[in-house]
């Protein structure tokens, strides 16, 4: 049986687009005889750059629009929907929250408000489902669209095998923070903290890769490492090889940070860390606290203490680790992607 191809139309969105299904479904789909094509439209930003191939590729076509397209796309999309199977708008953010959010980037806002009025609106006219990454932020969209559904992240790198090497109180330990700018007011939250373990904790060192955007209260002191934002690829390269022994996910509660799906989860476990987490959604739901990782209501007191523990406790540490490991294998098995969009050939 031959089946319609696959087009992602990205934006230059590679995490979304690797972890929904790029890396996580499409070679398992082309396996089946499926034709799987990524369109970069950041790159060929007129479609009619892309003449004459481009109306055979999309001729009764899947089509995955992964978070925005530019308006040339758009326009595009809207005169030749009929052409396409199906049009899927794949979404990981909460673009109008993070529009009105004071505590992100001015330049990122901005950004996000011009999604919000002049490309999500339209989108959801022509897309026939919305794919959400949680249930917060399908929520959300349900007030727009009557089609949506949640598909949760995929592991798409492999946890590291058990490690029975506890974290050492007389050794080095890392700790680390791999947010983007995006999430910069949530670690300035606990930098208290962090700055006070420094001073009583010689043992530790933190890496925070946020180079010259990382708090000043931390880029001054010794033992701290703030390396500049990757790109994707090379970030996935870095982490594979990086030791982190606890990994920091502070959210502070508000509308944008509620549409999150639990992938820090998924990430803390490659790096074969133990995870410390605020105590709001999403990660409330899938963190067992003391058993895979710790739950931290957002003070500075709360977050030293919970670090702290885990390195007086380094037995207990490793194993929380390693409960991480397991669960973040079953949370993010890409059988389930998989299944989700074979629903949908």
């Amino acid at each position: 049986m031959t089946y319609p191809r696959w087009v992602v139309l990205s934006d230059g969105s590679c995490p979304t687009e690797d972890i929904y299904f790029l890396r996580s479904v499409a070679p398992w789909l082309q396996t089946r005889g499926a034709e799987v094509r990524r369109i970069d439209t950041s790159y060929w930003r007129l479609p009619i750059l892309c003449m004459p191939w481009l109306v055979g590729e999309m001729r009764s076509a899947h089509v995955i629009v992964c978070r925005s397209i530019n308006t040339h796309w758009l326009s595009w999309l809207e005169n030749n929907r009929r052409q396409m199977a199906s049009i899927r708008y794949l979404i990981d953010d909460d673009i109008a929250a993070a529009a009105l959010d004071p505590r992100l980037p001015e330049i990122y806002r901005r950004r996000m408000a011009h999604i919000a009025a002049n490309v999500q609106p339209r989108l959801m006219a022509i897309c026939d489902e919305i794919v959400a990454c949680s249930e917060g932020l399908a929520k959300r969209y349900r007030e727009f669209h009557s089609c949506v559904s949640v598909l949760t992240p995929s592991l798409i790198v492999a946890p590291p095998a058990r490690n029975d090497t506890p974290i050492s109180a007389t050794s080095s330990s890392v700790v680390g923070f791999f947010g983007s700018r995006a999430h910069l007011a949530d670690l300035e939250s606990i930098t208290p903290a962090l700055v006070e373990l420094h001073g009583s904790h010689a043992s530790l060192t933190f890496e925070i890769m946020l180079g010259d955007h990382s708090p000043a209260s931390l880029q001054s002191l010794d033992r701290v490492h703030t390396p500049k934002p990757m790109s994707w690829r090379a970030f996935q390269r870095y982490r594979q090889h990086q030791r982190v022994d606890i990994a920091l996910t502070p959210m502070v509660d508000t509308p944008f940070n509620a549409g999150k799906s639990h992938i820090k989860f998924l990430d803390n476990a490659i790096t074969g860390s133990v995870g410390v987490y605020s105590a709001c959604s999403p990660y409330r739901h899938i963190v067992e606290h003391g058993a895979d990782g710790l739950l931290v209501e957002n003070h500075a007191g709360a977050w030293k203490a919970a670090i702290q523990r885990l390195v007086e406790r380094p037995i207990e540490a490793r194993r929380m680790a390693g409960n991480a490991a397991r669960k973040a294998r079953e949370l993010g098995d890409p059988v389930q992607a998989q299944a989700f969009w074979w629903q949908r050939r």
